[in-house]
């Protein structure tokens, strides 16, 4: 009892000295993780970070920041899909038909790709690749309204990936051909290897010890043989 009365003093002399302590609300630490929980859960259903300014729904991304992200992504693994080399914008245009050889060509989306980058950069963003379309369209489709030709350019491109040309061939080098070239073979090598580079197996890494009693390169092999055992027909015994 004598400790809950020492509480209840305590809180009556800091009631004193902050009047406004009365009317706010205590809550226990529980409470506030309660709080930050939610809050964290709120921020992320709605796509934004704490403290962002984000909108009370998931932003949805359209055909053609998809395929803007898959070109800003090719060939390379550190890419995040938000910004875009100039070698990957070419190949976007070459890929998506956007290049024609003749309204467009590829020197024509260099231009563009200067001019719409800022200066101190390599790369650019969704908005200014929009941009850059848009200056691409005009000129492609000299017929029709700015509005008209973006979409037209738009569609070409919405839902497109990057093309895979195929496996990369072997480049035929001096220096391979040379050590795989078994007419060049010297030594102990060369004897793994009969004219033709073919391979001789066993015979060519173990040495055979040749037991017949001929020297080697004798060309009269199995000759006196033949002598001895000549044919006894017709001879009187």
């Amino acid at each position: 009892m004598g400790d809950q009365k020492d509480n209840i003093d305590d809180f009556k002399v800091q009631t004193a000295k902050h009047p406004n302590m009365s009317s706010v609300a205590l809550r226990t630490h529980s409470e506030h993780s309660k709080d930050r929980t939610s809050k964290r859960l709120s921020t992320e259903s709605n796509g934004t970070s704490d403290g962002g300014m984000g909108s009370s729904t998931p932003v949805e991304i359209t055909a053609l920041e998809e395929s803007f992200r898959r070109f800003a992504i090719h060939g390379d693994t550190r890419a995040t899909g938000k910004e875009m080399h100039g070698k990957n914008w070419s190949k976007l245009c070459k890929d998506c038909g956007v290049i024609d050889g003749k309204n467009i060509t590829l020197t024509d989306v260099d231009i563009v790709f200067t001019k719409v980058k800022k200066k101190s950069c390599r790369t650019i963003t969704y908005d200014e690749f929009k941009v850059a379309l848009g200056e691409l369209a005009r000129k492609k489709y000299k017929e029709k309204t700015g509005e008209d030709a973006e979409a037209e350019v738009f569609k070409l491109i919405e839902g497109k990936a990057p093309i895979i040309a195929g496996v990369t061939r072997a480049v035929a080098s001096p220096t391979v051909s040379r050590l795989t070239d078994t007419s060049k073979f010297t030594g102990s090598h060369k004897e793994r290897f009969d004219e033709t580079g073919r391979g001789k197996g066993k015979a060519g890494r173990v040495d055979i010890v040749d037991t017949s009693g001929y020297v080697s390169g004798y060309k009269h092999r199995g000759t006196y043989e033949k002598k001895v055992t000549k044919p006894t027909d017709g001879r009187p015994m």
